[in-house]
């Protein structure tokens, strides 16, 4: 969930430019996988947001690093390379998938800290003994914030990896193409995450049947709800309220939150909202937005997805969605990582219930 609670405050939105929320975004995306490769090579070298990276092993002692993500952590336990992470920083309190939360939690936390900035200070990293550092965005390598940078982690001895389609996140000098990729995100993506670790740390076979069930699954909602209207979908996450300055829930829009819910037979709300949206809307925006369904979601325990909707419905009684009762609960399925599949399969059902 990168860039979602209290990092937007720290500048981890995409960075500006002339290419704005991205109209790839409207367009149907790909969940076709090249075929399975074979046992690694190595040494592998790859090229990772510029920069050169060279294993000559399988990493065996990996640091992940928060960045308000649970993609990595999700990506690492779901190929079962739960026995390689040194340290784990990411934490989501609840999961679209039953029993990811408890397997996360299992990781260990090397007994590292955060900074203010909500992530692991640089001298717990160079100190780590790590010979793995993954950030969900490039600016968990920013020492404005911090952290350590990724030449002085190559210059100790310790690779970093960026999640590919978050190269454009704290990256000043982010290329035309990484701001496109980063605003384009899909479900794609996170499958492309699975297949890049499973490239490194040679588990291909693995990587590629994980990420094919999971590609399977939204293939089959999408087959199951083509050719039926799409439905206008909110995403809101109250307890996310401290994202604004106004006391309104986060809503969030563009890049995998649109694929999301374009998977499961919908249409954003605010179709071009993008990463600001929920910095920039205000009450009136909200109450002339057209909502048949109301996608609420929740980061912790103790949330309650159907008070937060009949909260919201009070509040907005000309959506269809209020006057229909249409909601549905979710949580990390909606962001980059392992679990999509379980979001658009909830989604599409509280959409197109005739479809199932």
């Amino acid at each position: 969930m990168a860039c979602g609670l209290a990092l937007v405050a720290a500048g981890c939105a995409a960075p500006g430019g002339d290419d704005g929320p991205a109209d790839a975004a409207e367009a149907e995306f790909d969940l076709r996988l090249p075929p399975a490769g074979g046992p690694t090579r190595y040494p592998l070298s790859i090229d990772n947001c510029g920069m050169r990276l060279t294993f000559n092993a399988p990493p065996r002692r990996v640091l992940i690093l928060n960045g308000t993500s649970v993609a990595e952590a999700e990506s690492m336990v779901a190929l079962g390379l739960g026995d390689r992470v040194l340290a784990n920083a990411q934490h989501y309190g609840v999961s679209d998938q039953p029993g990811l939360t408890e397997r996360i939690d299992a990781l260990p936390t090397g007994g590292l800290s955060q900074n203010r900035h909500f992530d692991v200070p640089a001298e717990q990293v160079l100190a780590s003994g790590a010979d793995l550092v993954i950030s969900t965005w490039s600016g968990g390598f920013d020492p404005a914030l911090g952290f350590a940078t990724r030449e002085q982690l190559a210059a100790a001895g310790m690779p970093s990896l960026v999640n590919p389609v978050n190269c454009a996140m704290g990256k000043p000098d982010a290329t035309p193409e990484e701001r496109r990729t980063h605003l384009a995100a899909s479900p794609r993506d996170s499958l492309n995450f699975l297949l890049l670790l499973g490239q490194i740390f040679d588990v291909s076979g693995r990587a590629h049947a994980v990420a094919t069930d999971l590609a399977n699954r939204i293939d089959r909602v999408r087959a199951a709800v083509a050719g039926r209207p799409a439905k206008k979908m909110l995403v809101v996450f109250p307890g996310m309220s401290m994202m604004n300055d106004n006391g309104l829930p986060a809503v969030l829009a563009g890049g995998i939150y649109d694929r999301v819910l374009q998977a499961a037979g919908g249409v954003n709300s605010f179709p071009r909202g993008g990463p600001d949206l929920t910095r920039t809307i205000n009450a009136e925006q909200l109450a002339v937005a057209e909502v048949d369904l109301l996608v609420v979601g929740a980061f912790t325990p103790g949330e309650v997805p159907e008070r937060e909707a009949r909260r919201l419905f009070d509040a907005y009684p000309g959506w269809a969605a209020a006057r229909n009762n249409a909601w549905v609960g979710v949580s990390d399925g909606v962001y980059l990582g392992t679990t999509n599949a379980w979001a658009v399969e909830k989604i599409a059902k509280a959409a197109h219930p005739e479809s199932f």
